[in-house]
């Protein structure tokens, strides 16, 4: 049973904990400092924490299993851009915004996505990286773009327990790529996906997609989930075929998506009203629930406020413990809740936490 979480934060890294079934907040790193994403590496304990500190730049730092102190690691670095290019994207860090361990025959392995849309690969626990060049150097990249942000960005990285060499990546604004050999080629990954903001001839052009947040099933990895822009597609061959999956109320737009561990036909979402508004449907928060891959949705609101509530779940928001039914959510308005039933009944940790921009469990 999963006993400890944490919290990245605008203003710092914040601890959860569970004592005799009852979570709370329990300890802080960083307090004051923007915390843009967190990992908890099963693998050997460890646990990463990448500031972006705005004029002082990206930082990582790491703390060892059963330490209490923080190690300042290296963090990705783009090389010069070439003399002449014409790509109109700044060659320089901005922000890491996903980070995910590698396979667990890979020890000290770790992937970074990061602003703009850059994949970095370190093989000895963050202290040095190296840029994934045959993904930055796709000549469909220059056709990636902004979308949250006003340069294109990789926030999922999805590695296959089967095969460490083989990984997804979601790109926004930039479709879906899958390497089967460890980041030397790579090919898009977006068939079936649709996307409406585009002009009807443009909709299915793979690099126009826009998957808000990829994640993979652990226990059956060729099931993959994506909260698209456009709405929620389900993959069931590792990402060849997408399909849209419809009629999800209150909403079919979000931002995050958990998928449960070991089946990947129950996954959870965190609705809203699309585009300018983004916030609850109705200024209700709720979460929805499938069991049945995508065929029947349940909402989810016991708990959670259902009045005046104009909180927004960011794309690393909601998460799910490895038991396979305890949750947590946090939004961009400081709203943090728990579930120890799979989103049934959910209980507020706190209310007024800084904006929350990722959740992970240890």
């Amino acid at each position: 049973m999963a006993d400890r979480a944490y919290l990245a934060t605008r203003k710092g890294l914040f601890e959860l904990a569970a004592k005799n079934g009852e979570w709370a907040l329990d300890g802080h790193h960083f307090l004051g400092e923007p915390v843009s994403q967190v990992l908890a590496d099963e693998r050997d304990g460890t646990l990463y924490a990448a500031l972006n500190l705005g004029h002082f730049g990206t930082k990582l730092h790491r703390r060892d299993a059963g330490s209490a102190e923080w190690t300042e690691v290296g963090v990705p670095v783009y090389p010069p851009k070439p003399e002449g290019s014409e790509d109109k994207t700044d060659w320089t860090l901005r922000q890491i915004w996903c980070l995910e361990a590698g396979g667990k025959d890979e020890p000290g392995v770790l992937w970074a996505g990061t602003l703009p849309g850059g994949l970095f690969k370190s093989s000895d626990r963050g202290a040095s990286w190296q840029l994934v060049e045959a993904l930055w150097n796709l000549p469909e990249r220059p056709q990636w773009m902004g979308g949250g942000y006003d340069v294109a960005g990789i926030h999922s990285i999805c590695v296959d327990p089967r095969d460490s060499r083989s990984i997804l990546v979601g790109v926004s604004v930039g479709g879906a790529w899958l390497t089967t050999d460890g980041g030397a080629s790579w090919r898009l990954r977006t068939s079936g996906m649709v996307a409406g903001y585009m002009p009807p001839e443009m909709a299915e052009d793979g690099v126009a997609q826009d998957p808000h947040r990829i994640v993979r099933c652990e226990g059956e990895p060729d099931k993959l989930w994506c909260q698209h822009h456009s709405g929620i597609w389900r993959s069931v061959d590792n990402g060849a075929r997408w399909t849209e999956v419809k009629d999800v109320s209150p909403s079919t737009f979000g931002f995050a998506v958990a998928v449960h561990p070991r089946d990947g036909d129950t996954a959870w979402f965190a609705p809203g009203v699309a585009d300018q508004q983004r916030i609850p449907v109705d200024a209700a928060m709720a979460t929805t629930r499938t069991t049945d891959g995508g065929a029947s949705f349940m909402a989810q609101r016991n708990g959670l406020p259902q009045e005046h509530c104009y909180d927004l779940v960011y794309r690393h928001g909601l998460a799910v413990a490895e038991d396979g039914k305890t949750l947590l959510m946090a939004s961009t308005t400081g709203g943090v809740w728990l579930s120890a039933n799979g989103g049934d009944y959910w209980q507020t940790i706190s209310s007024n936490m800084p904006p929350v921009y990722a959740v992970r469990f240890a």
